[in-house]
């Protein structure tokens, strides 16, 4: 009792502890837990309690502090400092701070503490005074078509901002309308807990191909109060999609097709349309279509149509008419997804397809193209090179062929119009510049007497083989020297042909015929291209011919004359002074007097 208690402070204030001094302990207040009601209206201040202290009245002062009195929210409960009188000053929302946590403690009016601080904690009473709230106000879900009775299609939860552990947030589902109402207008149950949907609607009634509409509306109500009749309540709706699964094969519209196709082309023959009774733009109504026979060169193809689901049969190699005529197809199709397993495809998923080939008037064909012979040049002319041999594709057709001649760029041919026979025309020059790596290429053409007439084209290509038919050469042509020069040797020159081996190097070159140039030159052989020409006395300054004849390999051989031009010049300070008069031959008298002392530094390969 109280007056126990007081007994014993009392007591407790006397006992002091050996070797010390007397002391007072700090007593402790009695302050027993507060509530108060949200969404009180005035007036206020109102009573919630009181604080009661072990000392005797008016020998202290009580004081309040916390959050909700002297710190944020302020003012919001206060307490008399005579009587302890705990007083809430306005109206509280639970939802906002659902308790408050404030200390209590007495002191003297010095401001010693004398008792305390003590925890006060106020807790707010729940009012029903928010609705279910829905975070969405559209739904969506979706379920297969034939589902079994009591398949969930989807959750719905709403959200109560009241006391969870009261009736103010217990909350309860019911569906208030369904739209359209076909072919029931309970097709469909929510939990009233838990806010699942689930299917009623038989599994053979729920068929997306005979339901009026694929797609259903739900208006949920969610009210508080366990649901009584005094709840608040709140909606929204849930959009139901009854989706599709491949319970139809596809169906060809028709069982045969026919097409018509002109040999020789390619592309789109016909177009093969199916129906199909399953969700268009899904697996389960996407066809595939596939070749089952008749095409055993793969001369055809398939695609399907994305836009209308239709099969484009292709001709992708050209058809020809003189080999078949006619071609027989056998078709199916299927679903890109795989059919469930109490339905499969039947007669009308396969179809035949008659293609005819129309006959066209084709060109003549050459064979072998490109015909390629082997021919000496500088044959005679009239020569035989070729005969050519082009036949007609439209056998049964029994058209005559003639030939011509299409491009012979130099004019060396010519072609016998009826038996294709080649001939030359002029004489075959493997030097020319119309042949390339030994080889001259001409184009003829062969034309039937079709109507219209029908052309078409093959390659000759000549191998030229070798004759000895050009002299070779000496180079270089000019040669400069100082006439103060005092080698004797003069230059390296050496041969060129024309010709291929063995008709060109080793070349043998020697002096001229004229008599007196063994007295004033010589030429030794460096290698099978080339030689040196060697001065054996001095020569003045002025320009001179040195005629040297050059002999190539080739059986018979062919000789040529070359004159060389050789300069001999003043030198003077890295310049060379050399005669533009006119060049002297070489003779007994003139090549006696002055000695070429310089040699002409040429580069040439030795072997």
């Amino acid at each position: 009792s109280v007056p126990l208690m007081l007994v014993l402070v009392k007591h407790m204030e006397g006992i002091k502890k050996p070797g010390t001094e007397p002391y007072r302990t700090k007593r402790s207040l009695l302050v027993p837990p507060m509530i108060v009601t949200e969404n009180q209206r005035p007036p206020f201040p109102r009573t919630i309690g009181r604080v009661i202290s072990m000392e005797r009245s008016g020998s202290h002062i009580f004081q309040l502090t916390g959050p909700g009195a002297d710190r944020d929210p302020r003012g919001l409960f206060t307490i008399d400092i005579h009587t302890g009188d705990v007083s809430v000053s306005r109206s509280l929302d639970r939802e906002a701070i659902d308790s408050y946590q404030l200390e209590v403690s007495t002191t003297d009016f010095a401001g010693n503490l004398v008792e305390g601080p003590t925890i006060l904690v106020i807790t707010v009473i729940d009012q029903n005074d928010n609705r279910p709230i829905f975070r969405e106000t559209r739904y969506t879900g979706e379920v297969l078509e034939g589902s079994p009775t009591g398949t969930t299609v989807m959750r719905m939860t709403a959200f109560d901002a009241d006391d969870p552990a009261t009736d103010n947030a217990a909350l309860r589902y019911n569906i208030i309308r369904q739209s359209p109402d076909k072919p029931s207008p309970n097709m469909f149950y929510i939990d009233p807990e838990s806010g699942d949907i689930v299917t009623v609607i038989s599994a053979k009634l729920l068929d997306r191909e005979t339901l009026p509409t694929t797609t259903y509306e739900l208006e949920i109500v969610a009210k508080d109060m366990a649901g009584s009749e005094v709840g608040l309540t709140g909606t929204a709706t849930a959009t139901i999609t009854i989706t599709d699964k491949n319970d139809h094969s596809p169906e060809f519209t028709h069982p045969l097709f026919e097409a018509y196709v002109y040999e020789g082309s390619t592309g789109v023959v016909v177009n093969l349309t199916v129906d199909d009774r399953d969700d268009p733009a899904t697996g389960a109504w996407r066809a595939i279509f596939s070749i089952i026979s008749g095409d055993p060169t793969s001369s055809f193809e398939i695609q399907t149509n994305p836009d209308d689901n239709e099969g484009m049969l292709y001709v992708v190699k050209p058809l020809d008419y003189e080999a078949t005529g006619f071609h027989t197809l056998l078709i199916r199709v299927e679903n890109e997804d795989p059919l469930v397993p109490e339905v499969g495809y039947g007669p009308s998923s396969t179809a035949t397809v008659h293609v005819r080939v129309l006959d066209i008037n084709e060109g003549p064909v050459f064979f072998p193209d490109p015909l390629i012979v082997t021919m000496m040049e500088n044959i005679p002319v009239g020569s035989f090179v070729a005969s050519l041999n082009a036949t007609d594709p439209d056998i049964l057709q029994g058209q005559s062929i003639r030939y011509a001649v299409l491009r012979d760029p130099a004019g060396w041919l010519n072609v016998n119009p009826v038996r294709g026979i080649v001939n030359t025309t002029a004489s075959l020059d493997r030097e020319s510049h119309y042949v390339h790596d030994n080889k001259y290429t001409a184009l003829f053409m062969a034309t039937d007497n079709g109507n219209p007439p029908a052309t078409g084209t093959g390659t000759l290509i000549i191998y030229l083989e070798d004759y000895n038919d050009n002299a070779p050469y000496v180079v270089p042509s000019v040669a400069r020297v100082c006439e103060d020069a005092h080698d004797i040797n003069v230059a390296i020159v050496g041969g060129r042909d024309k010709d291929l081996p063995p008709n060109g190097a080793p070349f043998k070159i020697e002096l001229g015929k004229q008599l007196g140039l063994d007295n004033t030159w010589r030429v030794t052989r460096v290698n099978s291209t080339h030689s040196q020409i060697m001065l054996l006395h001095s020569l003045k300054k002025a320009n001179y011919q040195l005629p040297l004849l050059i002999t190539d390999s080739g059986v018979p051989s062919m000789s040529n004359i070359t004159e060389v031009k050789v300069q001999v010049c003043e030198c003077k300070k890295n310049k060379m002074l050399c005669s533009s008069a006119q060049s002297h031959h070489s003779s007994r008298s003139s090549w006696s007097l002055v000695v070429l002392l310089g040699t002409l530094l040429v580069a040439m390969p030795c072997k």
